[in-house]
């Protein structure tokens, strides 16, 4: 029996609208990864996608050699630096917003990448995504987020579909977004630690140098075969550099209900 892979399907509209939501040390390796993804889907055939991103951080000195920053890039939006730069570069067109995204903030996109610190942040982009779906014309839905800490992260690739589950079977979604996977997370009151570094050192203490680089690169691969192949094998990934084992999340196949056989047994 082959393993189950989820396709992209539905009313696919190119250019494909993409949202990143941070520009730190996983936001700034997912775009660099994007622009290479949307000169792949150029090369092998008429299609592209359209990236907006998301951040209201500035570049400090602790970003300079963890995150894709420049001494001359400090004091300056990190979503304003990257755009630009990948503007230049590549002659896109993509869009930088010097903000956060709060609830009320318009998120019907084809796919919204999230690379945010906290739960907190997390429960606010999915308020937005929920609300978004409700009030505006449909787009696929794709929610990727990413998130780590010192050695260990893991990517979640979910989909919200309306219509994936029955009401009668409760039978889980092909791809289910972060909140479907771990639902406690949306409880109030959550502790988390979400200090500043202060210095590349102290952000070295707090997270390998190379975490994100590899957490994004694994990501980017996942969003390659969506994108350019058409079909994804799992739904996410956990990454342990510490062992160096990368554990991925399998779908479940969606079995269509059995017909009750019929009985042969005759009447005494």
């Amino acid at each position: 029996m082959s393993s189950p892979r989820h396709y992209l399907e539905g009313d696919v509209r190119w250019p494909l609208t993409v949202t990143v939501v941070g520009c730190g040390g996983n936001g700034a390796q997912m775009l660099s990864g994007l622009a290479a993804i949307e000169i792949a889907l150029k090369e092998l055939g008429d299609r592209s996608i359209s990236v907006e991103v998301y951040d209201n951080d500035v570049v400090t000195t602790a970003n300079i050699g963890r995150q894709p920053f420049f001494p001359c890039d400090v004091g300056r939006n990190k979503a304003d630096v990257l755009v630009e730069r990948i503007n230049i570069a590549y002659g896109f067109n993509w869009i930088s917003h010097p903000r956060a995204v709060d609830e009320d903030a318009d998120l019907n996109r084809d796919l919204v990448i999230s690379c945010v610190d906290t739960i907190k942040a997390r429960q606010i982009i999915y308020r937005a995504l929920q609300l978004s779906r409700r009030t505006h014309s449909k787009r696929l839905g794709y929610w990727m987020d990413l998130g780590n800490t010192e050695m260990t992260g893991q990517a979640v690739l979910g989909r919200f579909q309306e219509k994936a589950r029955s009401k009668a079977t409760q039978q889980p979604a092909p791809l289910p977004h972060f909140f479907e996977l771990f639902p406690h997370l949306l409880e109030d009151g959550i502790q988390e630690d979400n200090a500043p570094s202060c210095s590349l050192a102290e952000a070295l203490s707090r997270q390998s140098l190379f975490v994100n680089r590899n957490l994004a690169a694994h990501a980017l691969a996942m969003l390659y075969d969506l994108l350019v192949k058409g079909s994804v094998g799992f739904g996410g990934f956990y990454l342990n550099l510490k062992t160096g084992i990368t554990m991925p999340m399998p779908l479940k196949a969606i079995e269509a209900p059995r017909k009750r056989a019929r009985s042969t047994r005759r009447a005494a």
